[in-house]
């Protein structure tokens, strides 16, 4: 483990870790031609920013962060034991920590808010190693709805399994768990992108709850 003061090493495990990523994560970005390898790379290097500061880095957590979303998206508890079987039992526990399903076949992932509420319940007694990796992930989430809500607007949603009110209630409450644990640079600059994208789409919402009142028929209940 990374002791305070002391540089974070990467071997030869991380180079094996992203080609381990590389060879499951073929797909793209949401709604975009981005590799979907650019948001695995991007949460690790969000972690690794954090070496040196509050939460000691390890070359563990790096590893976990760039396989954070092999379990949930490709192949659950069976992907979960090759993880540990390939990358050790502490990679192994951050990966699951944090996944919202181990289900193994992907058309039976349980629903959005039952997956969502449950992340949210387990997240809280997590360990801060993957608190700060959690977060690295919501803040590269959010800065790319954010950069893709100011370039497509309110399409940008549409690209989601829920919309604008939902997601933004997810992202409030992840940041209300990581409040509650832990401060530094990624949970400050989380709040303020979400703050952005909240402000920012509010008309949004106005002009669509206008509609729905001017539309609505003098029986409407």
């Amino acid at each position: 483990m990374t002791k305070p003061g002391q540089s974070l090493v990467l071997t030869d495990r991380l180079t094996r870790a992203v080609d381990y990523a590389r060879k499951l994560h073929t797909e793209t970005r949401k709604g975009s031609q981005i590799p979907y390898m650019a948001h695995l790379l991007g949460v690790a290097a969000l972690v690794m920013s954090e070496a040196g500061r509050s939460v000691p880095v390890t070359e563990d957590m790096v590893i976990a962060a760039v396989l954070h979303d092999t379990v949930e998206d490709h192949g659950g508890k069976s992907r979960l034991d090759d993880v540990r079987k390939s990358f050790g039992a502490d990679v192994a526990r951050m990966v699951e920590g944090l996944s919202d399903t181990l289900a193994e076949d992907h058309d039976q992932k349980e629903g959005w808010e039952e997956r969502k509420v449950g992340y949210l319940r387990k997240l809280r007694n997590e360990p801060e190693d993957v608190l700060l990796i959690s977060a690295a992930d919501k803040l590269y989430n959010a800065k790319a709805v954010l950069d893709d809500y100011k370039e497509i607007g309110p399409e940008v949603w549409k690209r989601f399994k829920r919309g604008r009110n939902e997601q933004l209630w997810y992202f409030d409450s992840l940041i209300a768990v990581f409040q509650l644990r832990m401060s530094n640079r990624i949970v400050d600059e989380l709040q303020r992108v979400v703050a952005e994208l909240a402000s920012l789409s509010a008309s949004e919402a106005s002009k669509t709850t206008a509609r729905k009142v001017v539309g609505r028929e003098p029986n409407d209940k």
